[in-house]
C-alpha cells in the first residue's frame, strides 16, 4: 500500500507538471516553444530530472498497452493494441490515442460494404476511425485502461447483441486430461466400489475422449468386478459451418427422433456457437429418499451418476450425461434395502429456430447399448429444422436400418402470449425379432409456456400417441420378445441380481404425457410439480412417476414439503412417498439476522420426516452447516428413529478442495452400519508441467501465473493455484466470454501482478490457458543518493537483471516490486553518461514476507 501511495503521488505531480508545460500561447502574432523552469519543483535546478518529454503535454509515453475495449456499452474483450500520440485527447487518455487497425474494425463488428474508404487502407496503417466514419467517438482512459468506442448503429454489422467473432474462438493448448470420480460404500455385510475415468487428449480443435467405468461388489462371499468400456470418440468444431462433427461412440439427438447410441460418425448444428440463442434445458433428476441413500442413474444402459444423498426431497441439476437427451433411468437404493424406480424423460422443448436459420443432424453407424440383450444394426438418420418468418418452424427426417424405416414431418409455431407448440408425426415400419412386420405411425405434442407475470413456467408439456403398429428403432434391436435385465452386482439375501428394467414387445408404447410446472408464490414460496405416464398396447398397466412439492421460508427458515407416487410395468410394488423438511439457521438465535461472518451463524438446526405406502415412516433431527474460511467445507450430522430399524443416525461431510473434491459419511441403525466417501478431481497435462484440480468440467481454463501460489480465484469455491502458479477452473462456457480474476488479496508480500483480470472464449471441450505476468520479489521503497544529494526528481529507473522500471519521486525515492535480493539500479535523468548512475543493493531474506522493505543505497557513475 505505501508503494501504491508513492506511484500516485509521483503520478499526480507529473500530471500537474505536463498541464503546465502545455500552457496555451498569449501572444496573437505567434507562439515561442514551451519550456519549464525546474526551480518550480525546486530551489536546485539539478535536482531535477531532464522533463523535456512531458513539454508537449505527452503524460504517458507511446506503446503496446493491454486494455479493456468496449463498444456502444458493450464489453468486447481485452486486447494489447499500440497507442501513439496526440496532441488533443481528454487528459484522462495521458495524451494517447488506439492506432486502429483493419484487424480491430472487424473485432468492433464495423459494416465494411457501407464503408468503402475503410478497406483502402493497409492492415499495418493506423485508420483514422472518427473522420472515416461520422459521429464515431473513441475514449481512452488511461487510469483503468478502458478503451470506450461509440460508432452509430448504421455502421455496424447486423449481429445479434453477445455476438463474438470466431477469430476471437480459443482451440485451447494441447494438453491431456483425466477426470475421476471414486466412490464406495463399506457395510456390516457388503462392500460396494465405483469409479469412473474420462480421459482424453486434445490438439488443436482436435478432442479425444475416452469414458469408462468399474465396479466392485461383494456380498454374501461373493464378490464380482468388472470394467465397462462407455464410449470412446473423437470430436472437432466446424466452425464455418457452425457445427459439431463426432466420431466414435456417441449419441443421437432427440429433436425429432428419440435418442440412441451407436458407434460411428455424426455432424449436427451446434447451437452454442450462436449468440444468445436456445441451449436447450438439462435435466433435473428429482426424488424422495426416506432413508440416507445411493442415488443410481443410468441412461442408454450406462451409469452416468452415483453419489449418496440424505434423508428427504433431493434435486440432481448437475447431471452430466453420456447423451445430449434420453430417457434417464433413476434407482433410489434405501438404507434399509428397499429400492425405488422410475424413469425421467429428457426431451427437448417445442423446436423453434430463429428466421433464417437451418439446423441440421446427420448420423451413419452400429446402432450402440449397453444391454448386452440387444443387437447391433447399422443405421443412418438425417433431420433439418428450418426457421421461417412469422414464428413459424417446419422439420423433419428419417431413420433408416435393414429392419426399420421411419420418416418424421412436423411444424412449431410461435403463439406470443399463448407459448409455443410443436405438433409432428411419424411412419414407421418394423420387423421384430420374431421376425413379425409391423406398420404404424406416432404423434407427438410439445408445448411450453412462461408467465412471468403470474410466476408459472411450463417448462414442458406434452404428450405422444402412438398406433398399435408403431415401434421405434431401439424395439427391433432388442434379441428377445420380453425379458429382464439385472443388476449382477446389486443381489439380495440369497444372491437373486437386483431388476434394473424389463420389455415386453407386444405391450408396445401407446400413450405419453409429460409435464415440468413450476409456480411462484411470493412472500409464501413456491410449488412445482413434474411428472411422466407411459401406458401400453395390451396392458392397463403403465409407467408413472409424479412429484408434487412446495418451498417456502421466513428470516431465514426455509421448509419443504414434498410428495412422490411411480410405478412401473413388469416391476412389482408401487412407492408413494410423503416428506417434510424444516431449516432453522442459528443466526436467529444470535441475533445476527441474515449475516454468516461466523462458523455458528453459518450453521443450520434441521428437522426432516417421511412416510411411504407401506407405513413405514422415519425421521431425523440434526446440524449441518459450512465451515473454512472458504466456506468449502458443509458438514451435516442427524439422529432419528425409523419404524424398520429403530434408531438411527449419520454423519457427512464434504470438503471442496484445491486438488479435487472429498466427500466421507457414515450412517447406522438397529442392525447394520455402513461407511461411504466419494473422492473426485481431475489431473491437466500441459506444456508447463502438470496440474490437479477439482473435478474437471467439458470445456476448462488453465491459469497460469508463474510464483504466485496460493492465489484464490474470484468466485470459484476452493479453487488455488498451486504451488508453481497453477490452476484449473473448471465448466467454462463455451463460445462465450468467461472472466478469469486472481483475488489480489490472497496474494503473497512477494507478488505483484499486472493485471488480475483476463478474458478467454472458449471453443468446445478447449483447455484454454489464461495467462498473467506476475512478479515474484521484494517490495521495497528504496530511497538513492547521489553524493549528499538525492537523484533528481523525475528521473527514470531500471532493475537490471529482471527489468522491473519506475520513477523517482521526492527526496530520491524509488518504489519497485519484483526485485531479486540482490542486484543493481539504473538510475538517468538525462541524455548521456554524466546524467546516469547505477546502484548495487541487498536486501535481507527476511523482506520475501514484509509488505514493504525501506532501505537506502549509493548511486555512483
Amino acid at each position: 500500500m505505501p508503494g501504491l501511495i508513492m506511484t500516485s503521488v509521483i503520478h499526480s505531480r507529473l500530471k500537474v507538471l505536463a498541464l503546465a508545460l502545455s500552457g496555451a500561447c498569449w501572444s496573437s502574432y505567434g507562439c515561442a516553444e514551451d519550456y519549464f523552469n525546474p526551480a518550480f519543483l525546486s530551489d536546485d535546478a539539478a535536482s531535477v530530472a531532464d522533463l523535456s518529454r512531458f513539454e508537449k503535454g505527452h503524460q504517458q509515453p507511446p506503446g503496446v498497452y493491454r486494455v479493456d475495449i468496449w463498444r456502444n456499452d458493450e464489453f468486447i474483450g481485452t486486447q494489447d493494441l499500440p497507442f501513439v500520440a496526440a496532441e488533443k485527447t481528454d487528459p484522462a487518455a495521458g495524451g494517447l490515442t488506439p492506432c486502429v487497425d483493419q484487424a480491430l474494425i472487424t473485432r468492433l463488428g464495423v459494416n465494411r460494404q457501407a464503408f468503402p474508404n475503410l478497406t483502402q487502407t493497409p492492415d499495418e496503417t493506423c485508420i483514422p476511425l472518427t473522420t472515416r466514419i461520422p459521429g464515431t467517438e473513441i475514449n481512452f482512459d488511461f487510469a483503468s485502461l478502458k478503451l470506450s468506442f461509440s460508432i452509430p448503429q448504421i455502421a455496424m454489422q447486423n449481429n445479434a447483441r453477445g455476438y463474438i467473432a470466431p477469430d476471437e474462438w480459443d482451440d485451447g493448448i494441447p494438453a491431456a486430461l483425466v477426470n475421476y470420480s471414486f466412490s464406495g460404500n463399506r457395510g456390516t455385510e457388503d462392500d460396494s466400489y465405483f469409479l469412473s475415468l474420462l480421459s482424453g487428449l486434445n490438439y488443436g480443435p482436435w478432442r479425444l475422449r475416452n469414458n469408462g467405468t468399474w465396479n466392485y461388489s461383494r456380498n454374501n462371499s461373493q464378490r464380482e468386478s468388472h470394467w465397462k468400456n462407455v464410449g470412446t470418440w473423437v470430436q472437432r468444431a466446424i466452425i464455418p459451418w457452425k457445427s459439431e462433427l463426432v466420431l466414435g461412440d456417441s449419441n443421437t439427438g432427440n429433436d425429432i427422433f428419440d435418442s440412441v447410441g451407436f458407434r460411428g460418425a455424426r455432424l449436427y448444428s451446434s447451437d452454442s456457437m450462436y449468440p444468445d440463442s436456445m441451449q436447450g434445458f438439462a435435466p433435473t433428476v428429482r426424488g424422495i429418499a426416506r432413508t440416507p441413500a445411493r442415488v443410481v442413474i443410468r441412461q442408454n444402459g450406462y451409469v452416468v451418476y452415483q453419489s449418496y444423498v440424505q434423508s428427504g426431497a433431493f434435486a440432481i441439476n448437475d447431471l452430466n450425461p453420456t447423451s445430449s437427451s434420453g430417457d434417464l433411468e433413476v434407482t433410489v437404493e434405501e438404507k434399509d434395502g428397499s429400492q425405488q424406480r422410475y424413469t425421467v424423460p429428457y426431451s427437448s422443448v417445442p423446436l423453434l429456430q430463429r428466421a433464417g436459420r437451418v439446423k441440421f443432424d446427420v448420423v451413419a453407424g452400429d446402432y450402440r447399448s449397453g444391454n448386452t440383450q440387444q443387437e447391433t444394426p447399422f443405421f443412418s438418420q438425417g433431420t433439418v429444422i428450418v426457421g421461417l418468418d412469422n414464428g413459424v418452424t417446419l422439420y423433419g427426417g428419417s431413420q433408416l436400418a435393414e429392419n426399420y424405416t421411419a420418416v418424421a414431418v412436423g411444424a412449431g409455431k410461435n403463439l406470443g402470449d399463448w407459448g409455443a407448440v410443436s405438433l409432428d408425426v411419424t411412419h414407421a415400419r418394423s420387423t421384430l425379432v420374431d421376425d413379425s412386420t409391423h406398420e404404424g405411425q406416432s404423434l407427438r405434442f410439445l408445448y411450453a409456456k412462461s408467465l412471468n407475470r403470474f410466476g408459472t413456467n411450463f417448462q414442458l408439456l406434452g404428450y405422444r400417441y402412438s398406433t398399435k403398429g408403431f415401434y421405434t428403432l431401439d424395439d427391433t434391436a432388442w434379441r428377445t420378445m420380453s425379458g429382464y435385465q439385472y443388476d449382477d452386482k446389486d443381489k439380495d439375501a440369497d444372491g437373486v441380481p437386483d431388476v434394473i428394467s424389463y420389455h415386453n414387445l407386444t405391450l408396445n408404447k401407446k400413450g405419453r404425457f409429460q409435464v415440468n410446472i413450476s409456480q411462484l408464490l411470493g412472500d409464501y414460496g413456491s410449488l412445482y410439480f413434474s411428472g411422466s405416464q407411459q401406458s401400453y398396447w395390451g396392458t392397463h398397466e403403465t409407467n408413472t412417476w409424479y412429484q408434487l412439492g412446495y418451498s417456502g421460508g421466513w428470516q431465514g427458515i426455509s421448509y419443504s414439503l414434498a410428495w412422490s407416487w411411480n410405478r412401473a410395468v413388469g416391476i412389482p410394488g408401487t412407492d408413494r412417498i410423503a416428506t417434510f423438511n424444516l431449516s432453522i439457521p442459528f443466526s436467529l438465535f444470535s441475533h445476527h439476522g441474515y449475516r454468516r461472518d461466523t462458523a455458528l451463524d453459518r450453521a443450520y438446526a434441521t428437522v426432516a420426516a417421511s412416510r411411504n405406502s407401506d407405513g413405514q415412516n422415519s425421521w431425523q433431527s440434526g446440524v449441518s452447516g459450512t465451515l473454512l474460511e472458504g466456506r468449502n467445507l458443509s458438514y451435516s450430522v442427524t439422529q432419528g428413529h425409523s419404524s424398520t430399524n429403530g434408531y438411527t443416525g449419520s454423519a457427512s461431510a464434504n470438503w471442496q478442495a484445491t486438488y479435487g473434491t472429498l466427500g466421507m459419511g457414515y450412517n447406522y441403525d438397529r442392525d447394520q452400519h455402513d461407511f461411504n466417501w466419494q473422492l473426485s478431481g481431475g489431473v491437466v497435462g500441459h506444456a508447463d508441467g502438470v496440474t490437479f484440480s477439482q473435478p474437471l468440467g467439458d470445456t476448462n481454463v488453465l491459469i497460469k501465473a508463474p510464483g504466485a501460489s496460493g492465489v484464490s480465484i474470484e468466485n470459484q469455491t476452493g479453487v488455488k493455484t498451486d504451488w508453481r502458479g497453477y490452476a484449473v477452473m473448471p465448466y467454462a462456457t463455451v463460445y462465450r466470454y468467461n472472466r478469469v480474476a486472481l483475488d489480489t488479496n490472497t496474494m503473497g508480500n512477494n507478488t505483484d501482478i499486472e493485471n488480475n483480470v483476463s478474458n478467454v472464449v472458449p471453443t468446445e471441450g478447449a483447455v484454454v490457458r489464461a495467462a498473467f505476468d506476475t512478479r515474484i520479489g521484494v517490495r521495497a521503497l528504496i530511497t538513492a543518493r547521489r553524493g549528499n544529494q538525492p537523484v533528481p526528481f523525475g528521473a527514470i529507473v531500471r532493475e537490471t537483471q529482471r527489468g522491473m522500471t519506475s520513477m523517482v519521486g521526492d527526496d530520491g525515492q524509488i518504489y519497485l516490486s519484483g526485485l531479486p535480493l540482490r542486484g543493481e539500479l539504473l538510475i538517468q535523468w538525462g541524455e548521456g553518461a554524466n546524467a546516469q548512475c547505477r546502484a548495487s543493493y541487498h536486501l535481507p531474506d527476511k523482506s520475501l514476507q514484509q509488505a514493504i522493505t525501506l532501505t537506502e543505497v549509493r548511486c555512483d557513475r
